[in-house]
């Protein structure tokens, strides 16, 4: 081979530059590319923290003004992480279930978002977790027992589904310690008067657990949602702890009327009053004085981390919206709770 030729052999393919400036230059390039990636997460970071010190900032001045030590958040969301991927996939397509556009806020890793919540002086909370199929709940509630073991502030969570295996799995459940239960009637899809649920609701009468249930239709209807079905439960377990999600929205009135006959039905206040949910389903100002009188059955809700709005949006929109004053308020986002759940 000529020295020509042995010139060109050393050249890096399809440039006039030599093969080892060549390697040379792609490596700096990667590491700027490197240092720009490393400075724009930083950033990001910085970006995050600025705005989570000013939402921790509006929390603790909310509860200055309602006079709450400390806030208990009935209805949190903490799942498996390839579900709980699952399930922010489903909102970030809006789904059928969903039926708009619903950005995840709190789109973070599990330690990051418990980092979050006791930043807002959230003293105990639940993992919300709900089988969409048969075959999930034993599963789910085995996950859900280890994440309570390892985060002592989290309220012991299962959930249960319409299946010949229900009775076993609720008994399982609270043998291992469950204090607070899901059904969500939108996403399963089940009947909750389906005969195999009948020793399901018996037993969580009997072990006065609270059953925080889906079961308003919102933000879509299913085909067992409404005061209906679950209103022919209560008929069946006057001593069912039900609270009903969200108010029951958008059937507010109706959930209001169950609640006065039945004294052992509660309300969560997920996502109510809220601008995101006042736009779609806004609460009848004119039950506003049967809310008041339910004060001391009504429990914070947020649906944290899948919410579409900051969490000190949902605090604000309460007090704001409500004008029931800071008593109401410290009871529903504090006293109540602790004493429904023995946290007192």
């Amino acid at each position: 081979m000529s020295r020509h030729e042995q010139a060109q052999d050393n050249r890096a393919p399809g440039t006039g530059i030599p093969a080892a400036r060549a390697t040379e230059d792609r490596a700096t390039e990667d590491r700027a590319t490197e240092d720009r990636a490393t400075e724009d997460r930083a950033a990001d970071e910085q970006a995050l923290e600025e705005r989570a010190a000013a939402e921790r900032e509006r929390v603790a001045a909310f509860r200055t003004r309602i006079g709450a030590p400390a806030l208990i958040d009935i209805h949190t969301h903490f799942m498996p992480e390839r579900l709980l991927a699952k399930v922010w996939a489903y909102f970030d397509a809006a789904g059928p279930l969903v039926g708009r556009a619903w950005p995840i806020t709190y789109r973070t890793d599990e330690q990051r978002r418990l980092e979050v919540l006791r930043g807002f002086g959230v003293r105990a909370f639940t993992s919300m977790l709900y089988p969409h199929k048969p075959g999930m709940s034993r599963s789910l509630n085995d996950w859900a027992a280890d994440f309570a073991a390892r985060t002592p502030d989290c309220l012991h969570t299962a959930t249960f589904y319409a299946e010949p295996c229900a009775s076993d799995d609720v008994r399982r459940a609270l043998d291992q310690g469950a204090r607070v239960f899901k059904c969500h009637l939108q996403v399963g899809g089940f009947d909750p008067r389906d005969p195999a649920l009948d020793e399901v609701w018996g037993l969580l009468a009997d072990a006065g657990a609270p059953v925080v249930t889906h079961c308003g239709s919102g933000p879509v209807p299913g085909a067992f949602t409404g005061p209906g079905p679950i209103g022919a439960v209560l008929e069946r377990h006057p001593k069912l702890r039900l609270v009903v999600a969200h108010l029951g929205m958008p059937e507010y009135t109706e959930f209001l009327a169950l609640a006065a006959r039945h004294p052992e039905v509660m309300l969560d206040t997920t996502m109510a009053f809220t601008g995101f949910a006042e736009e779609a389903a806004p609460f009848p100002r004119d039950a506003l004085p049967r809310l008041a009188d339910l004060g001391e059955r009504v429990l914070l809700g947020t649906d944290f981390p899948n919410i579409p709005y900051p969490y000190a949006d949902a605090l604000e929109s309460l007090e704001e919206r409500t004008g029931l004053g800071p008593a109401w308020l410290r009871a529903v986002c504090h006293d109540n709770a602790a004493r429904v759940c023995g946290l007192d």
